[in-house]
């Protein structure tokens, strides 16, 4: 029997009341992509945590190559051939891409032979990028090609990806998948987290599913189906609600945009011009497009947060804001759930009385969301670092639709959600279009997108133009890359 790359057993971590793991087992074999799947909070990424040195775990053990070890940080585990890539960029925006390369691999900082060896690097694992362009500047794809690179700058041979194609369009995802395939033929291991199980089913050799710390399936992939994965993830089959697809056309619109024109979020010229559009009562609209192609800047300016440089733009309020990265504005992680429902919702909330604030009715608030929307945090005292990253979302989108908003602006609210919060998330921005809200969704997924919106738009080079009727996921794909795509006003 070939001894495996990683073999994690009984592996068991708790984070105060919470616990995380509880006896799970993992093998990765040499060769292989290892998907790794589980609702939020299953463990998934609390368990590569561990391989990867960044969590002690309370109990269990960890062999590399048949070797028993027991790493005490990130620098220990890339010694030991392992390399992660996390679910949100940690590249420094101010360096260069070969200097955080240099700065991951502790490689000399000499210009000329720092830019050959990097160059040799992107050469090997087939994953172009210019070395002296500004990590910052860079667009998603290029951004999560830059986080591969460096997690194998240090000669890595086990490669654990945590949601690495969750903010990627369909054919820079098929891409990178086309990569760690072929990282893995050459004899590397990857450990593959990911919600889509269609992406599953098609990249790895085996699966292994996750439910509240325990393992509750683990084998090839090609005896697998979406509904078993599913149910070895959440006990039953999640339900698909239908695509919604409703004519709009002739109802009030909640949200007019006329011949808008918005600069670029860091100022260098134009993110879109001469943008016209409405949103209806009742609309899902959602929005394909890569990130960097100006969604971002017209989602907040439907949302208040940007002013427009010219044009007309007439929104019906109160809105509810969705950032897409709950770490850095959708909450304060060191703070309670109950303080970050009060700061989120300001003076409009009930317990606000004048100068008051009636910290009970607050608590008692945050304690009902949680239980309605299947929060898991033990109470509202918790501090929201002490969530996982699907249940920090869970807070986010609670605390958005609490005050009823008519207009709802949505960044990429699914991601990093496993298929049931998922679900429940686009079950919850139908409810409010049905109470006769505007909603507009950007998501990653264009599968999401096309599947839940009553309409889609696409924002690329520039410009929104509606999908054509029909439109499938090749043809919006490609004119989400700037392709040729029909359509017109929005």
């Amino acid at each position: 029997m070939t001894t495996p790359a990683l073999e994690l057993r009984g592996i068991t971590k708790r984070f105060g009341p919470v616990q995380a793991l509880r006896g799970a087992d993992f093998t990765l074999a040499s060769g292989e992509v290892h998907a790794l799947l589980g609702e939020n909070g299953a463990g998934k990424s609390t368990l590569m945590h561990v391989a990867y040195g960044l969590v002690r775990p309370d109990a269990g053990t960890i062999a590399v190559r048949g070797a028993m070890v027991s790493p005490r940080n990130p620098r220990d585990a890339r010694r030991l051939g392992i390399g992660m890539v996390h679910q949100h960029f940690t590249a420094i925006s101010a360096l260069t891409v070969a200097e955080n390369v240099a700065l991951t691999a502790g490689w000399p900082l000499r210009p000329a032979p720092l830019r050959a060896r990097v160059l040799a690097l992107m050469e090997r694992v087939g994953l172009p990028l210019e070395p002296s362009a500004a990590a910052g500047g860079l667009t998603v794809a290029a951004r999560q090609r830059l986080e591969i690179l460096k997690a194998l700058a240090a000669d890595a041979t086990i490669l654990l990806l945590d949601e690495p194609t969750a903010v990627l369009a369909p054919p820079d995802a098929a891409e990178l998948l086309r990569v760690v395939r072929d990282f893995a033929a050459g004899g590397g291991s990857v450990v593959l987290i990911t919600h889509k199980l269609d992406e599953a089913l098609r990249a790895a050799d085996r699966v292994t599913a996750l439910r509240a710390g325990r393992v509750t399936l683990s084998g090839p992939a090609s005896a697998q189906t979406p509904q078993s994965l599913a149910e070895a993830m959440i006990g039953s089959a999640a339900p698909v609600p239908p695509g919604r697809r409703r004519a709009v056309a002739e109802r009030a619109p909640l949200v007019r945009c006329e011949m808008l024109d918005l600069s670029r979020e860091d100022g260098r010229g134009l993110a879109l011009r001469g943008v016209s559009l409405t949103i209806a009562v009742g609309e899902v609209l959602g929005i394909a497009a890569v990130d960097g192609s100006g969604q971002r800047e017209l989602l907040r300016a439907i949302a208040g947060l940007v002013r427009p440089l010219r044009g007309r733009l007439d929104v019906t309020g109160p809105v509810a804001f969705v950032p897409e990265d709950r770490t850095t504005e959708g909450l304060i992680g060191e703070l309670a759930l109950t303080d970050n429902v009060v700061l989120g919702l300001g003076r409009a909330a009930a317990w606000v009385h004048g100068p008051r604030l009636d910290w009970g009715a607050a608590r008692d608030r945050t304690a009902a969301l949680i239980h309605h929307f299947g929060i898991r945090a033990p109470d509202p005292d918790v501090p929201a670092a002490a969530l996982s990253g699907g249940n920090q979302q869970k807070l986010v989108i609670a605390r958005a639709l609490e005050l009823l908003p008519r207009v709802i602006v949505a960044e990429n609210p699914t991601r990093g959600l496993d298929v049931r919060a998922g679900n429940d998330v686009w079950q919850r921005l139908g409810a409010a279009a049905d109470d006769g809200a505007a909603v507009v969704v950007h998501s990653s997924d264009l599968d999401e997108v096309l599947e839940r919106a009553d309409r889609t738009v696409v924002v690329a080079k520039g410009t929104v133009t509606v999908a054509p009727a029909g439109a499938g996921r090749s043809e919006i794909g490609a004119m989400m890359l700037g392709g040729p795509g029909g359509g017109g006003a929005a």
